[in-house]
């Protein structure tokens, strides 16, 4: 079997094709070079070259502030891409699984979003995505969508990488500690998606729709930057001191949710995905950094 994904270069896109697939089936991560994803006929003459068994869309316009002036270009990729790719597949009668986002919501919420609450997004990056997933529902039937959270990993820009960095060269580091959600290991999400496309690939009766996936627990960016010192100290590395600070103390282009935790319940029960606990997958990552 033949697994389309898009976003090879990303954190999620990386672990996908280090995920330890079953015998026979073959990911295949196009470059940029190899597949334009701004352009709707060069989705269709790829998705349509071969028989897929499944599409994975983990491409994604991140850069959250940039995005509020880059209006274009975040709605191309993050909504506009998703359509198309969407489209191919379900004239080739491919699932797709698109991965979305916790930006969806405003982050108003007193507790963990479920699947079935209100989107509200609040800025270009958060509508964008929200974009992408009225399009991927409305072009093909048979899709999973999964949103996620405060992705690390031990590749490319994130928080974790960030912390380690800027802890090496300062003794105290100010973190913001009233925004709530849930880390989430790209590795982890990477198996979630694995599971999830090889169960669309080969059910047509596969419980098709919305579902989240993040580690489990939840948290504050300085809690977290604080967990991130305790182990990486445990391992020889930076241990400065986090200083909690709000939100306004360190303004941005882009509001962001001030809660973003994701109830996993849905995904537990109709996939059968068991998250972990966030804490134990950062060791992870700090091991495969440290180490």
């Amino acid at each position: 079997m033949d697994v389309l994904v898009t976003g090879g270069a990303g954190q999620v896109g990386l672990e996908l094709q280090r995920f330890a697939w079953p015998d026979g089936v073959h990911v295949h991560a196009p470059t940029r070079d190899e597949l334009d994803l701004t352009r709707p006929d060069a989705i269709a003459a790829y998705v349509g070259a071969r028989r897929w068994g499944a599409i994975i869309n983990s491409a994604a316009y991140t850069a959250v502030d940039k995005a509020e002036s880059d209006v274009a270009a975040a709605w191309a990729i993050n909504a506009l891409a998703p359509a198309a790719l969407a489209h191919a597949a379900a004239q080739a009668g491919t699932p797709i699984i698109q991965v979305s986002t916790d930006y969806v919501f405003d982050g108003s919420k007193d507790g963990f979003y479920t699947e079935d609450d209100p989107v509200a997004p609040i800025g270009v990056y958060g509508a964008s995505k929200e974009g992408g997933e009225q399009a991927v529902r409305t072009a093909n039937p048979r899709h999973v969508i999964v949103r996620t959270a405060w992705v690390v990993s031990a590749h490319r820009a994130n928080f974790v990488k960030t912390m380690l960095r800027v802890g090496a060269d300062r003794p105290v580091l100010r973190v913001v500690g009233d925004q709530q959600g849930c880390p989430t290991s790209a590795a982890d999400l990477a198996a979630a998606l694995a599971t999830i496309a090889l169960r669309a690939a080969g059910d047509e009766a596969a419980p098709f729709g919305t579902y989240h996936f993040v580690n489990e627990g939840g948290t504050t960016w300085a809690d977290f930057a604080r967990e991130i010192f305790a182990q990486a100290a445990a391992r020889g590395g930076p241990a400065p001191e986090v200083e909690q600070i709000t939100t306004a103390e360190y303004p941005t282009p882009a509001r962001r949710p001030a809660n973003s935790r994701l109830s996993t319940d849905k995904i537990r029960d109709r996939f059968g995905v068991q998250p972990r606990p966030w804490k134990t997958a950062l060791g992870d990552i700090l091991a495969e950094l440290m180490d």
